[in-house]
């Protein structure tokens, strides 16, 4: 290689072109930081949603089930089935009415933690 000097200086970098960075990289982490999701797991809309299906089906098909046990024991079918299929119905909206009627509890204010 030759010992000459190049024909141009290299250029110095502009403070301003620094400052513009840092606040780019500042407005960035601000933007990352109000798009962060702010539930972790599933909150608690999501949840109650989750034991209204769960009541509603495991009313309905609990009745169903005792309901035509109660058939095939006593042979009084379809009234065993009727009366099972009616009470395990009235059953499932009288728990989701309850739970209905509860504030459901932040995970944050639970004293074990867990969610």
């Amino acid at each position: 290689m030759s010992d000459e000097k190049p024909a141009r200086e290299p250029i110095q970098e502009d403070a301003r072109i620094d400052a513009l960075e840092a606040r780019l990289r500042a407005a960035r982490e601000r933007e990352e930081q109000r798009n962060r999701s702010q539930v972790k797991g599933a909150d608690a809309n999501y949840r109650s949603g989750n034991r209204a299906l769960a009541n509603l089906l495991g009313g309905i098909i609990g009745g169903l089930v005792i309901g035509f046990a109660v058939d095939a024991l006593l042979d009084i079918a379809p009234w065993g089935l009727l009366s099972g299929l009616f009470l395990g119905t009235v059953s499932a909206f009288r728990s989701i009415i309850q739970n209905a009627n509860t504030r459901p509890v932040d995970e944050a204010q639970r004293p074990d933690g867990k969610g």
